[in-house]
Order: C-alpha cells, then structure tokens, then sequence
C-alpha cells in the first residue's frame, strides 16, 4: 500500500503532480495532512508519522520515505511504464540521480540563501550562488526542452518546483523561461493545483 502524507501548496504538491503525471491516482492514497505555515496558519498533526511533521511523506508497505528526491524516485521506479524516468541501471539513469541530488543538496539550499539574502563564504565555496545554479541549468537545458532531453521527466518536475513557488526568482527570458513554461504546461501540474485548491480554497 502507498499512501502520500500532503499539505496543499507545499513541497508535496510536486510529488502529487507527478503522482498525476504516472498515472497512479488510484495507486497512491493523498493523505490530506496539516503544517505549520509561514504566516501562522496551520500547525503540526500528530497523524503525520514524518518525525519533524514535514512533507512530503510517502509510506509503502508501513516503510516511511522521506525527502521529495527520495519519494519521487522510488515512484518512478515503481512506475516505469510511464517513462518519467531513464531504466534503472542505464547511464540516463544515473545522470537522473544526479539531478535529484543536485536539487536537494545544492539548488534549494541556494536558494534558501537566495531569498533570505543571507551571505556566507563557507556556503558559496561549497554551494556556490544564484548565478552559478542558473548557469548550470542554462547548460543543461542548451538544444533540448527539458533537463534529461526532449521530453519531461520526473527531474523536471522537481527542479522547476521553486520557480512555481517564488515566480520573482524567474528570469524575463531565456531557456530557463521557456523550460518552465513548458513545464507548467504539462496537464499534471493543473490536476495537482485543482486538489491543492479543493483541499485549501484561497483565503
């Protein structure tokens, strides 16, 4: 049994986009669960066996997983029929590994410092900054669509999620530009925003 421990417009709403975009609706239970949110609001629900109340959680068989890489990973292994990921053991795969560790270990940490405006020499000698995450995306998305080729993937899903989040990080124009919107425009991501807003109208 898979269940998805969710709180609308978090970090999970991107595991229940892809969830969408595997086609395993039926698959996955949404646990709908509440966080502590920035502006007050919300708070920790004791149901939510992440040991920090977080999400995204995702719970196979009694075995909690956490980390939005780690779940959608093993999703996408669980679900390879639907081609958001390269097969394990190939090479594409494991440039797909990078990619899911390169956004938890480096892009949002950047970005965290991005946005709070925070400046630390052991964390740019070690992460580096806004302007080397862009240049590395601006790279990879060099003749191509998408961060693994021609068509989306679950790394794609992952990576765009803070542009989704804070739309002021976006450049005016550019491949990342065009990336994201590509990205946004994958049916998935409406199905995601349509449960996030059933599940938590705007105020």
């Amino acid at each position: 049994m898979l269940t998805l421990f969710h709180a609308p417009r978090s970090r999970s709403t991107r595991v229940l986009q892809l969830i969408y975009a595997l086609g395993a609706e039926n698959d996955v239970e949404i646990r709908v669960t509440d966080i502590p949110r920035r502006d007050g609001s919300g708070g920790a629900d004791a149901g939510n066996p992440h040991p920090e109340k977080k999400v995204p959680v995702l719970v196979h068989d009694g075995v909690m997983i956490r980390e939005s890489g780690a779940i959608m990973t093993h999703l996408t292994n669980l679900f390879p029929d639907a081609g958001l990921a390269p097969a394990v053991g190939t090479p594409d795969h494991g440039a797909y590994l990078g990619w899911m560790a390169w956004y938890g270990y480096v892009f949002e940490p950047v970005i965290m410092m991005k946005v709070t405006e925070l400046e630390n020499p052991v964390f740019t000698s070690s992460y580096r900054g806004w302007a080397e995450a862009q240049a590395v995306l601006d790279k990879a998305l060099e003749g191509q669509d998408f961060l693994m080729g021609d068509t989306i993937s679950a790394v794609d899903m992952l990576v765009v999620s803070p542009f989704n989040w804070l739309p002021a990080l976006l450049p005016d124009t550019g491949p990342i530009r065009a990336w994201v919107d590509r990205c946004r425009a994958d049916p998935s991501l409406a199905k995601a925003v349509a449960f996030d807003n059933k599940a938590l109208p705007p105020a």
